[in-house]
């Protein structure tokens, strides 16, 4: 048999054999057919956000003009804490007012609403304002809403004029511990809750970011109306070098509270006064330029927040 026939015959079915029992090779996809893994999904995480409103008198006008610009942007607060006149505006905005609300109960305010002389003035007397007309004012305007029961949990911070701690107020009687946060020494008599006397909040926290992380939130807007005290004009009156005291000692405190925000609104208020109640549109406007100037970091701060960066 020749050799070529001897191939045909024997070897070539044989390794036809060997490669059908072997199978065949996988063919390898093409680079086209190859589908990408999608990326994996952001986890969007709930943050509670805490607006922490700071004190300055008739300074706090501004804090309407902020809330009122947050809104806008459907930035709403899950909790709300005020220092004096941070605490008059947060708990009628956690009572239930939207900025535009606050915008006209500020309108309507006269000065003279939350104004009682004390009688004798200078016989006996801690304060020359009593305070009972600011804690009427409150109640009235919020239906009587004790601090539990408001819309928007809310806390009123005031200092024990015994031993100086700070008190963060959520139960009870919303205008008394409003009055009691508000208590400017000389200026207003203290309050007496109980068996204890308090006085201003902005002794101890002029800007009350930590109660607001106390209080749960994650994220804290503050808003620091505080008078500069080199900005402001030569005092002329007792009531005037009282609010001057009190800017001078916020500041200290100031520098370490703001620094646990997230966000620091400081609305341009300039030689703004304290007692300076005409001047309430110029400070609403001015918190709402301050806020519309600082909701780029805002957003960016709570998205990377939400996405856990």
């Amino acid at each position: 048999m020749s050799s070529l026939r001897l191939l045909k015959t024997f070897l070539v079915p044989l390794a036809a054999a060997i490669l059908a029992s072997c199978g065949s090779a996988p063919s390898l996809p093409s680079v086209s057919s190859v589908a990408s893994a999608p990326p994996p999904a952001k986890v969007v995480r709930p943050v509670r956000i805490g607006l922490a409103l700071g004190g300055g008198a008739a300074r706090g006008f501004a804090h309407i003009g902020v809330i009122k610009a947050l809104e806008a942007q459907g930035i709403v607060p899950d909790i709300v804490v005020g220092t004096s006149a941070g605490s008059v505006v947060g708990a009628l905005y956690a009572a239930g007012n939207n900025g535009f609300a606050l915008n006209k109960l500020a309108l309507e305010m006269d000065e003279a609403t939350i104004s009682d002389w004390s009688v004798p003035l200078f016989a006996k007397a801690t304060g020359v304002l009593k305070g009972e007309a600011l804690q009427n004012y409150i109640n009235r305007t919020i239906g009587n809403l004790p601090l539990e029961k408001m819309k928007i949990p809310f806390g009123a911070v005031a200092a024990n004029l015994a031993n100086g701690s700070a008190v963060l107020f959520q139960r009870g009687n919303t205008g008394q511990a409003v009055r009691a946060s508000s208590a400017v020494p000389g200026v207003f008599q203290p309050v007496r809750i109980g068996e204890v006397q308090y006085v201003d909040g902005g002794l101890v926290s002029p800007v009350p970011v930590r109660f607001a992380r106390q209080m749960g939130a994650d994220f804290v807007i503050a808003v620091n109306i505080s008078a500069s005290p080199e900005a402001q004009p030569a005092t002329s009156n007792t009531i005037d070098m009282l609010l001057q005291t009190f800017a001078i000692m916020g500041q200290t405190i100031n520098q370490f509270e703001l620094r646990e925000a997230d966000v620091v609104i400081q609305p341009r208020l300039g030689t703004m006064k304290g007692n300076d109640f005409p001047g309430r549109n110029t400070a609403i406007l001015a918190g709402e330029q301050a806020a519309v100037a600082a909701l780029p970091a805002i957003q960016q701060k709570l998205r990377q927040k939400r996405e856990g960066a």
